[in-house]
């Protein structure tokens, strides 16, 4: 008889969320914004400042967004709560957000590392290549640690990704001689 699936408890719940999503976050903005560059005007210094800017600015943007979502998800718990409750069962907004930062900054980094480093006739496609690898393993290492398809989490990470990245990079393509 086969055992029945371990049940996840809401902070793992709650860290993965925020980590799931920040890597996503971290590769798909990074990606983009270095993609809508790089369609614009492929020039390394002007990457490599704006991929920068992407990974800094992303991951303390998702570090406070986590804090202060999740910090008003734990008041409403408390404010909810049964007679027995201890901190430990509320969500953690500070585990949220050091999540987040870290995932984004992580995932931000592939593109970032990959666009720097490929040589300039292929730095487009070495984006593309190490940005998919990426949404693979995210969109995986999510549903097996939430017990979800893998395949459909896999799916829906790596379409998104390459279509953001995708109309980003014709954006900088389509306005990038304007100015």
């Amino acid at each position: 008889m086969a055992k029945p699936p371990k049940k996840t408890s809401n902070a793992t719940l709650n860290r993965l969320r925020a980590a799931v999503l920040g890597a996503n976050d971290g590769i798909v903005s990074t990606s983009s914004v270095v993609m809508g560059v790089a369609g614009a005007n492929g020039d390394s210094r002007a990457l490599f400042t704006a991929g920068l800017a992407a990974l800094v600015a992303g991951a303390l943007s998702m570090a406070v967004g986590e804090y202060v979502s999740v910090s008003s998800q734990r008041d409403a718990e408390k404010v909810n709560h049964t007679l027995g409750h201890h901190d430990d069962d509320f969500t953690n907004p500070y585990q949220a957000a050091t999540a987040s930062f870290l995932a984004f900054t992580l995932g931000g980094l592939v593109p970032f590392i990959a666009i720097i480093a490929a040589p300039n006739g292929v730095k487009i496609h070495a984006t593309v290549i190490a940005v998919t690898l990426a949404l693979i393993l995210t969109g995986y290492y999510s549903a097996v640690v939430g017990g979800a398809s893998r395949l459909r989490a896999v799916s829906r990470v790596i379409a998104g990704g390459l279509i953001a990245m995708a109309l980003t990079y014709f954006v900088g393509v389509a306005f990038g001689t304007i100015l």
